[in-house]
């Protein structure tokens, strides 16, 4: 069984952990809304987003929107502008709520009643480091039947769950799963 890496790019090599380049890809997937929160459409679409119904208001109270009834009004109707404290509490509340209502029909299609999605890895990028220290690494690609705890940690924002199950999904390449740990890309669709 090959060790976890310690010291990753000691020798110059770059990439990124695969649960991140997972949850990466999961962000993309989730077709969160485009226009940027600085422009007005942008604030409006996720503010909407937020206050559509009495469960979306209590789910944005939880993420962090914690303002008045009559500042979200105002704000909607572009009487007041949020200051930038408030813009951000905005977007990470409708990422966190976001996150949580995709969760399911996330899950389901990558599941894919049971027959998966394959996933498509890109081994760590080695082209500074020197020829001694090189590691015969190469692209690879696993099928993925089992999502549920993946998606959960990535909705829940949890690092230290989502890398536990990045490593258990690559435990299958065999035993040469260490050289996935760091990655330049993980690509999949949904």
């Amino acid at each position: 069984m090959p060790e976890r890496t310690h010291d990753f790019g000691h020798y110059g090599a770059r990439g990124i952990k695969g649960h991140e380049a997972v949850a990466r890809q999961l962000d993309r997937l989730v077709e969160y809304i485009r226009t940027p929160i600085t422009q007005p459409r942008g604030l409006l679409a996720r503010l909407r987003y937020l206050t559509k119904s009495p469960a979306s208001r209590a789910a944005a109270k939880e993420a962090g929107l914690t303002v008045t009834d009559r500042t979200l009004r105002e704000w909607e109707r572009g009487m007041r502008k949020p200051n930038k404290a408030n813009l951000s509490r905005i977007e990470n509340a409708y990422r966190e709520v976001r996150r949580q209502r995709v969760v399911r029909d996330l899950t389901r299609r990558l599941n894919r009643d049971g027959r998966g999605t394959r996933i498509e890895i890109h081994p760590m990028n080695q082209s500074q480091v020197s020829p001694p220290h090189m590691r015969p690494v190469e692209y690879r690609t696993l099928n993925v039947r089992d999502w549920d705890g993946i998606v959960h940690a990535w909705a829940e924002d949890d690092d230290d769950a989502m890398e536990a199950e990045w490593i258990d999904m690559i435990e299958d390449l065999g035993s040469n799963w260490g050289q996935y740990e760091y990655v330049t890309n993980v690509g999949f669709a949904a």
